[in-house]
């Protein structure tokens, strides 16, 4: 028996307010069967649930495919089409339909816009926050009410007094300039016939709130603006739709100040101030985009652990974990009773509490009391990374822990792996890699979450993408973010530093034209084809294709030598251990590092251009990266085959990317490896080298010196984080140094996700759930667990585009035991030791190949064990 679940279009269970012109739908398959593969599918849309009126029926298609399926059809604005999937498998059994699913279009055609630009009077402009209203007339029960919304600014709408949705910081960040979103909210509920009341408050945010490092805000325009549009179709039939117009007022909310660097102050004394009319808003206003990526949402609720009382007297709540969001309070206050509230990730070696390394962000929370009854309060437009939260104004019966709750918010995606292991520091470590994405991907992949910064930098995401995919359903959060990348990406080709941009570049020396530095403008082609490895998904490729070419071509037009990059700014090997003193780039030459990337980046490129069928190009960037890989070689590697910069990152980056063969290869590994041993295998790697060394020592053939990396727990390394307390990945190895100081106040970020790249090589080397480049999604894969010495046991499980794959590891009674799980409608390589007897509890084919052993399955849980050579627990 096969069946089919989760059915999903664009990565999404129910979309609602798609706005594309050939959805695409996937699905998984459910069998107890072992070696199923889908020989055939069908697949019916139509207007209705029970497929009375199908749009259309593809008839049984013969195809393995179950990712992707285009769906053929013209869509109406406003619809909703339900659609359903059955399968055939290759022994001869036929599922039943799936649970129905469906999409609904959103407004796809600008004459679909009814609604006009409405901004507030120049006096109700971002402080206190503005509130924009109106009173509507419903005639009867509505049937459906669709309400499609948008801001310049973020917006909050309220329904009668009760909030809509379940977004926050809606319409999310994009490059404004450009595209801003709107979001589509099912609000049949939220009316009734009669008066309905409409309000919608407005707050700087990123579009008008102070952004980026020159306490400069207004970066994208002056003004809020609001665009909605309301319909609401009867029973009847019948459909009106109220849309926002010169008929709107304006009036000062509680929020008398809201940024999200600094925080909120609200005033809860203030209401039925005086209503004005609103202005129709006469700016520049972006194109308008349907939500692309998983909203931020409300995800996870914490209780104070702790309330301290530190020396210097402050009275600090203590969460128990380094997270972003807000705190709320439900609370009774006197009439007038001012209260703050301070949020800090640490306190520093004396108890206190430290927020020096905030720089100028305020993280800042005030709130005034009505009095008379309880009130419950949280912050609508700003959010703050924080651990501890200092108490000012309140008196001693209100400082109760009951009373307060950390809300934590993040991009809703799904989470699709999970890594443990038998030592409870790497568990840990897991745990502070996940809350380090969970941090920092809020709506784009910031750098931290914290202080006066909180912006998208290409080379952290493209450092820790590889990461996310193994911990989330990472494609349409970067599917978005790229396309973001695409617009603030130069006519030359150059890509700025932070996606969306907001660096000037006139007051940082390091940062006068912030754009295209190695590793961090390579994020343009790295990004999209890790998310087509990890996802399967050609159309990411299709659609980022020219901005790929486009890097690839900037960097080609730099200097006298086409194929060397020795000019311009560069990061280099960021925050790296073996920099001069005073300086944050490491001694790596930076043109090894930028040749190196251009190297790799115009190697992707060229398999893109292959995956498009576009011939011509694949053998022109073929070409291209020889030449690169030839002026490499002689440039930094000497006639004797050495690597001529001495550094653990120049050998870990020639090494990841190839660049090295034979000889040179092999003496590169043994540099690499002597190098770490006058280290005493420790590390001085930064932002560059730190995401490949331990898969360039598992790769070649050292996995035992990443397993003595990963366990040191003194400075540097991953675990001394871990024993000072860490709940979330540093931005530096010694953010706390061993006597309790810190390692700076302007640049030391307690959750900073760089760093925790190390999860990729848990996932891929330690749980060994590897892709297949050539055969992406994991519709193939290859299982290798490598415990090494100290690990007992390891287990990793991934959520895929299939399904479940698993891999468990254990050392029991002297032998490696191993359980697979591989998911129906694909195949693995599980790989063993050569020289093993694998003894397993279900047929296994095993065959010898290129010095290994190996068993390519189809779907089913296996067990299997063998004896190696040597085994310690």
């Amino acid at each position: 028996m096969v069946t089919v679940y989760d059915v999903t279009c664009e990565y999404f269970k129910t979309p609602l307010g798609l706005d594309l012109e050939t959805p695409r739908i996937s699905w998984k398959l459910q069998s107890e069967e072992k070696n199923v593969l889908q020989r055939a599918y069908t697949v019916q849309v139509a207007e209705d649930p029970d497929f009375q009126q199908l749009v259309s029926d593809s008839g049984w298609i013969e195809s393995e495919q179950s990712t992707f399926i285009e769906l053929a059809g013209a869509w109406s604005s406003r619809s909703r089409y339900y659609y359903r999937v059955k399968v055939k498998d290759n022994q001869e059994n036929t599922s039943g339909w799936s649970d129905t699913a469906w999409f609904e279009m959103g407004l796809h055609r600008q004459e679909d816009w009814q609604a006009q630009w409405i901004a507030p009077p120049e006096n109700l402009n971002g402080e206190p926050c503005p509130v924009l209203s109106r009173t509507i007339e419903i005639k009867e029960k509505a049937v459906k009410a669709r309400l499609y919304i948008t801001a310049l600014g973020l917006y909050e709408m309220n329904i009668n007094g009760s909030r809509t949705g379940d977004m926050y910081f809606t319409p999310g960040w994009t490059s404004y300039q450009e595209r801003v979103q709107y979001q589509v909210y099912d609000v049949t509920g939220q009316l009734h016939a009669g008066e309905n009341e409409l309000e919608v408050f407005l707050g700087n945010g990123w579009y008008k709130g102070f952004i980026g490092f020159e306490n400069r805000n207004n970066f994208y325009g002056d003004r809020l603006a609001l665009l909605a549009q309301l319909e609401v179709t009867y029973e009847s039939g019948e459909t009106e739709i109220f849309a926002t117009d010169d008929q709107w007022q304006a009036e000062e909310s509680s929020i008398q100040l809201s940024e999200i660097y600094h925080g909120e102050t609200y005033d809860a004394r203030i209401g039925n101030t005086q209503r004005v009319p609103v202005e129709l808003y006469q700016g520049k206003v972006p194109n308008i985009v349907t939500q692309e990526n998983e909203p931020v949402r409300k995800q996870e609720t914490f209780t104070p652990i702790e309330l301290i009382h530190t020396p210097k007297g402050d009275t600090v709540l203590d969460f128990g974990q380094n997270m972003v969001g807000w705190v709320q309070f439900t609370l009774e206050g006197s009439p007038g009773q001012e209260v703050k509230l301070y949020h800090a990730e640490v306190l520093d070696r004396d108890g206190n509490f430290y927020t020096e390394n905030l720089r100028s962000a305020k993280q800042a929370v005030s709130y005034t009391f009505r009095g008379g009854e309880k009130e419950t309060y949280e912050p609508k437009f700003s959010f703050q990374g924080f651990r501890y939260v200092k108490l000012e104004g309140f008196n001693e019966e209100q400082v109760q822990l009951e009373a307060f709750k950390g809300i934590v918010l993040y991009s809703d995606m799904k989470f699709t792996g999970d890594f443990s292991c038998s030592d409870e520091l790497v568990n840990q470590l897991q745990h502070n890699i996940v809350w380090g994405l969970k941090g920092n991907f809020l709506d784009v992949p910031t750098d931290c979450p914290q202080r006066d910064e909180r912006l998208g930098w290409t080379g952290d995401a493209q450092m820790f993408i590889s990461t996310a995919a193994y911990l989330a359903n990472a494609a349409p959060f970067f599917r978005k973010w790229l396309r973001d990348l695409t617009i603030e990406q130069r006519e030359d080709g150059g890509v700025p530093f932070v996606i969306p941009d907001v660096i000037i570049g006139d007051q940082d020396p390091l940062m006068e034209d912030p754009h295209s530095s190695a590793a961090w403008g390579d994020a343009a082609v790295i990004c999209p084809w890790t998310i087509y490895e990890a996802y399967g998904d050609k159309k990411i490729i299709e659609d980022q294709y020219p901005s790929m070419k486009a890097w690839i071509e900037y960097i080609r037009s730099q200097g006298e030598n086409e194929f060397l990059w020795e000019t311009g700014f560069h990061f280099g090997d960021w925050l790296a251990l073996d920099s001069k003193p005073d300086s944050y780039i490491g001694a790596t030459d930076k043109a090894f590092i930028a040749t190196a990337f251009f190297a790799y980046s115009t190697s992707i490129v060229k398999k893109a251009a292959r995956l498009l069928d576009l011939a011509d190009e694949a053998a022109a960037y073929e070409e291209l990266e020889n030449n690169i890989v030839d002026a490499f070689t002689k440039e930094f590697i000497t006639p004797a085959g050495r690597i001529a910069v001495p550094t653990q990152t120049a050998h870990i980056t020639a090494l990841m990317f190839g660049l090295l063969e034979g000889k040179a290869k092999d003496r590169a590994v043994e540099k690499l490896t002597s190098l770490l041993e006058e280290e005493k295998w420790h590390l001085t790697t930064g932002f560059v080298g730190t995401p490949y060394l331990n898969l360039v020592l598992s790769e070649n053939g050292r996995h035992d010196i990443a397993e003595t990396l990963l366990f040191q727990q003194d400075y540097p390394s991953w675990l001394y984080q871990i024993t000072k307390g860490a709940t979330t990945i540093w931005e530096h190895w010694d953010g706390i140094k061993e006597d309790g100081s810190f390692w700076s106040a302007d640049m030391n970020s307690f959750n900073h996700y760089a760093y925790g790249a190390i999860g990729d090589w848990l996932y891929r080397k330690v749980a060994g759930i590897e892709r297949i480049a050539d055969i992406p999604g994991y519709k193939k894969f290859r299982i290798q667990p490598e415990l090494g010495e100290k690990l007992a046991w390891a287990e990793g499980t991934l959520e895929t585009m299939y399904g479940e794959v698993k891999s468990k590891a254990a050392k029991e009674n002297g032998k490696i035991r191993m359980e697979v799980t591989v998911p129906p409608n694909t195949t693995a390589e599980i790989i063993f030791p050569a020289d093993v007897q694998v003894e397993a509890e279900s047929e296994l084919h095993i065959v010898r190949e290129n010095g290994e052993q190996k068993a390519v399955t189809g779907s089913g849980t296996y067990i299997f064990s063998y004896q190696p050579q040597e085994v310690k627990v």
